[in-house]
């Protein structure tokens, strides 16, 4: 009788040891392609964003300054934000370039034929 309890008592048990380490697997896994991998797209982005500065590129900053480079150096970078008005920012404070909104990029020649036949 006693044998037979055992018998009902694993049969009804939980999961397998096996199957909570796929668990803890799978969890990993989704952690990782949804928090991980695009934060590490991201920081690539912005250092090739950082290293590619050049003078006359315009770019906005974290705190929200806009201007242009004027000066490019190893660590930091000198923003013209208006008329003779210059700032030294960190590199790395750059958040990205500036793009005027409502502006548009020019529609290529043939695109237009294109379209006209």
């Amino acid at each position: 009788m006693a044998d037979s309890f055992l018998i009902l008592a694993q049969a009804a048990g939980g999961p397998s040891g096996a199957m909570n380490i796929v668990f803890i697997i799978g969890l990993f896994a989704i952690m990782y392609f949804m928090m991980i991998r695009p934060q590490q797209k991201q920081l690539k982005a912005h250092r090739e964003l950082v290293a590619g500065l050049k003078k006359g590129d315009e770019v906005v900053t974290q705190g929200g300054m806009i201007g242009r480079i004027h000066v490019v150096s190893e660590r930091e970078v000198t923003l013209e934000v208006s008329n003779g008005v210059r700032i030294r920012v960190l590199k790395t404070s750059v958040a990205g370039r500036y793009a005027v909104p409502g502006e548009t990029a020019p529609v290529a020649k043939t695109e237009d034929k294109k379209e006209e036949k």
